[in-house]
């Protein structure tokens, strides 16, 4: 991997050079000006994979630095570190995501090396860095789309959701995977704007479903009893015979309604009000369970909550993980939670990365959990072996909050 790490700081600059390189990130160029490392960049950023940035920097600060690796169309992955407040460095961070950089997360000085080490493995590689593609083949053309889920080539992973008071698995997500037959494995930010602005979402959500409520059966046989969730496009929400087909699929596959939830990102709802609501109280009329996703992040939560009838609120990762030491995390999370339970809402915490978030959350009363720590996503055939493990887990995690 080809790394560049910037920070005026000599002594930090030599410190993460050499975490990174104790860590196999082999090729590591350190600048100690942002300008500088924008001449090598621009020169060569097709290999740059990893960019390690400080916030606070004179002649161009971190935030400045952001603005112009959009500007040059960075596909790379970036950190932020920062010995500012924590409030700032989460800014930044958000600020980086809105602008579709990768951003693996955000580090206060002092970085420690496990806290880089564990940034480094959070993510799987994005499409961009997928097996085998090369600068011409990270875009991919609705026809091609097309083809692949006509050929059955999109499959799905699950990651599993766990009841926080028992530690039982009660549930999994599935999210759309692309194997690709010369990139490997593309993830779904690779194409899921393509099918929703090329007409290709109603396909490829079909598939998702159909797959994912054949996949319970198998399941089932193997004693499994788990709800599954798979997430709707706003788009799907344009075809008033949605709820029908979704019933049907439910019937086919002999799986009861109750046992598919149906996840909806809270910062596109409402993009056509009269008929999404149409179809949503459709859908649980007929039990089918509704999510309203990434709960926090759009800008109308609380009209969400009260025009549309969600029976379960995901907490998003940015309210979960590191709340343990962050007031303002912890005040938003906590509230979330109190808000849920008046409405009778089941609540999940997702982005739970390690054991303080885990204790955090079964502390603080959230029902399901989704992360990490508890699983990656992974192929429907490892579910069982997994599950294996996780009897083995359960014990000592149940025990833990204090």
């Amino acid at each position: 991997m080809k790394a560049l790490v910037i920070d005026d700081d000599p002594f930090m600059l030599r410190l993460l050079t050499r975490q990174l390189a104790a860590l196999d990130v082999e090729d590591v160029a350190a600048y100690g000006k942002a300008a500088e490392a924008l001449a090598a960049l621009g020169a060569d950023r097709a290999t740059t994979e990893l960019i390690v940035c400080d916030l606070q920097m004179p002649e161009m600060d971190g935030v400045e630095f952001i603005r112009h690796l959009v500007g040059l169309g960075y596909v790379g992955r970036l950190i932020l570190v920062s010995g500012e407040d924590e409030r700032i460095l989460d800014t930044a961070e958000r600020l980086a995501r809105s602008q579709r950089l990768e951003v693996l997360g955000a580090l206060r000085k002092p970085v420690s090396r496990e806290a880089l080490q564990q940034l480094l493995a959070r993510r799987s590689p994005p499409c961009r860095q997928a097996r085998g593609a090369s600068a011409s083949s990270r875009k991919y053309s609705a026809e091609r789309l097309g083809e692949a889920i006509a050929a059955g080539e999109l499959v799905n992973h699950y990651q599993p959701k766990i009841a926080l008071e028992t530690g039982a698995l009660v549930g999994v997500e599935a999210l759309a995977r692309w194997r690709h037959p010369q990139d490997g494995l593309v993830h779904p930010d690779c194409f899921i704007a393509v099918a929703e602005e090329r007409g290709l979402i109603e396909q490829l959500t079909r598939s998702v479903l159909r797959t994912a409520l054949a996949q319970l059966g198998v399941w089932r046989e193997q004693g499994l009893q788990v709800r599954v969730a798979v997430n709707v496009s706003m788009e799907n929400l344009r075809d008033l015979d949605f709820p029908d087909f979704i019933a049907r699929a439910l019937a086919e596959a002999e799986v009861a309604p109750t046992d598919l939830v149906l996840e909806l990102t809270e910062s596109r709802l409402m993009t056509h009000p009269s008929g999404s609501l149409d179809i949503l109280t459709r859908l649980r009329l007929k039990r089918i369970g509704l999510s309203i996703d990434d709960f926090g992040t759009g800008h109308s939560s609380l009209a969400q909550l009260l025009n549309i009838p969600f029976d379960e609120l995901k907490i998003d990762r940015q309210f979960v993980h590191g709340a343990h030491r962050d007031h303002s995390r912890q005040t938003i999370f906590e509230a979330s939670i109190a808000m849920a339970r008046q409405l009778g809402l089941r609540t999940v915490a997702e982005g739970i990365e390690d054991r303080a978030d885990w204790d955090f959350v079964r502390r603080n009363g959230a029902d399901l959990a989704q992360g990490y720590f508890v699983a990656r996503p992974m192929a429907a055939a490892d579910l069982p072996a997994w599950w294996t493990q996780w009897e083995g887990r359960r014990d000592e995690l149940i025990g833990s909050a204090t």
